[in-house]
């Protein structure tokens, strides 16, 4: 087998539109789930040094602001 770099790759017309294999659109499907609770985390955190109450943290996120609270609070 040889072995390639990827300043060897040459895309080929559709690449961008070939459909990634089951297991690899599990793992970047959970990579982009961590990123948006990592980047939601920091907003809520920004929103309460900006003086937001829980209620209207948690109205932002569809949610209670005793939940928001409850899932925030460490983080916030």
């Amino acid at each position: 087998m040889t072995r390639r770099s990827i300043e060897d790759y040459d895309p080929k017309p559709g690449d961008q539109d070939a459909p990634l294999p089951p297991t690899m659109a599990v793992k970047l499907a959970a990579w982009r789930r961590d990123a948006a609770e990592k980047e939601l985390a920091e907003a809520v955190h920004a929103a309460r040094e900006q003086r937001l109450s829980w209620r209207e943290v948690g109205e932002a996120i569809g949610t209670s602001g005793e939940a928001a609270r409850q899932r925030y609070s460490a983080t916030a």
